[in-house]
């Protein structure tokens, strides 16, 4: 993999430019798609990239400053531990799960090298909407697809049982009223993606 270029984040109260057309950028969004998590393999971003992919993640639209979300990062070990929870969960949930079906689960944190779970953390009591922060999570996913795709990793974001499963949410240390947004897979594509069909957008123009 070529090296890795940082980028140049702004300080708080620089003048930032603005926007230029880039032609490369817009081909790469006409073109975005998810890599299967079963797709990806090593190597998976480095401890500097995943510093990079977090930040840029951060960068959403979010009303009211109020930072409605944080990132849980599992790497390494961390993986295996983590699928081996939701494998005994699994068996609480399912205990005549065929074999094949607990193997997929022991398996579902390791299917990629870089897992991010994105965590809502709205705070009802704010003058700005839950739904706005809710939305500003929403953001930070697609973000971090995004910017996983820049750096030449493959992404997808998932969700599964998992994300709304009471115990796995406490063993994630998720406190009430946080939910999952999403699980981040990032790694190297072993197979390219390939598009699928896709429904034109639904547009009116309103006219009064």
């Amino acid at each position: 993999m070529a090296s890795f270029p940082s980028p140049d984040f702004p300080n708080p109260g620089d003048s930032l430019s603005a926007p230029a057309l880039n032609a490369e950028m817009l081909t790469r969004l006409a073109r975005r798609r998810s890599t299967l998590a079963k797709d990806m393999g090593e190597p998976g971003p480095s401890a500097e990239q995943i510093e990079t992919l977090i930040r840029i993640g951060a960068r959403t639209p979010d009303h009211g400053k109020l930072f409605p979300w944080r990132f849980i990062v599992f790497e390494g070990e961390a993986r295996t531990i983590f699928s081996q929870k939701l494998e005994a969960r699994f068996r609480e949930i399912e205990p005549d799960a065929p074999a094949e079906r607990l193997e997929l689960e022991r398996m579902r944190f390791e299917r990629a090298p870089l897992v991010i779970a994105v965590v809502s953390d709205t705070d009802e009591t704010h003058k700005i909407p839950e739904w706005e922060q809710i939305l500003s999570a929403g953001a930070a996913c697609q973000n971090l697809l995004i910017t996983a795709g820049a750096m030449g990793f493959g992404a997808q974001w998932l969700s599964e049982w998992y994300a709304y499963d009471k115990p796995m949410k406490a063993a994630l240390g998720l406190q009430p009223g946080e939910r999952v947004a999403g699980f981040i897979y990032v790694g190297t594509p072993q197979v390219e993606a390939v598009e699928r069909p896709r429904k034109a957008p639904r547009v009116t123009h309103w006219e009064g």
